[in-house]
């Protein structure tokens, strides 16, 4: 527990508490916190999208190559988040795989922008959703979903109203813990995106950049990127990830 804590409380003790009311309204720290929100949130929802059927996938369907496919889709959870960044711009950067096609057809470009951080922070964060929604599809009692088919639901209905509440506390622990992760990303973001301050400085590289010049700002960046995780996951673990 010492080991845990007290890096936190270092932050805490060493905070310049005269002066962080000013230091928390200068512009660029709202900027960069609304800008963290607003990615971390728009990762969460398309990592639901994509991730969830993913998850589902490989709790109920027995295909050649799944144990593969569940091994692939963990990778970011160990690959060093610099080389995500790197893979994400080999494949989807003006000159990469898809990047390219995208970038001459439709004159889209995702690297540098904002956007790219969203892609930066769902690659990394993806894992942690599919992981809690497969665990929470394979501890669900499939005898409801059995009796919900012999009295004629669909698979769609069964889906939406038998399954789906079975998993909700699966579902929203694992959102939570992919937002956190999305929160906190860096260096996949900055590979990846680059720090351009109001296009994709989040939070944690306008942490980075403050340290080099101003340990007092760094220090009130932190603290700030941790109040916001913090307060979201205590209101949340209680009610959902303990029941998951």
């Amino acid at each position: 527990m010492a080991f845990l804590v007290l890096p936190l409380a270092g932050l805490l003790i060493r905070a310049p508490w005269s002066t962080l009311p000013q230091r928390l309204g200068q512009p660029q720290v709202l900027e960069a916190l609304r800008l963290s929100l607003v990615t971390a949130t728009v990762a969460t929802a398309a990592c639901l999208v994509l991730g969830v059927p993913l998850a589902w996938l490989l709790a109920r369907v027995p295909f050649p190559g799944r144990r593969l496919v569940r091994a692939l889709v963990t990778i970011p959870l160990v690959l060093p988040p610099v080389v995500g960044g790197v893979a994400l711009l080999l494949v989807l950067g003006r000159r990469g795989l898809v990047g390219q096609w995208l970038d001459t057809t439709f004159g889209f470009s995702l690297p540098f922008t904002t956007a790219g951080v969203v892609v930066a922070e769902a690659f990394v964060a993806m894992p942690f959703l599919v992981i809690s929604v497969e665990g929470a599809l394979r501890a669900a009692d499939l005898r409801y979903e059995e009796a919900a088919a012999t009295l004629g639901a669909s698979r769609w209905t069964v889906f939406r109203r038998v399954t789906m509440p079975l998993i909700a506390p699966g579902i929203v622990a694992g959102a939570v813990l992919c937002w956190a992760r999305a929160l906190g990303e860096f260096g996949a973001t900055i590979t990846f995106a680059g720090n351009f301050p109001g296009r994709t400085q989040t939070m944690p590289l306008a942490v980075y950049l403050a340290l080099e010049t101003e340990p007092d700002a760094a220090i009130v960046l932190s603290l700030l990127l941790l109040v916001v995780s913090v307060a979201i996951l205590a209101a949340l673990r209680d009610r959902w990830v303990t029941t998951a």
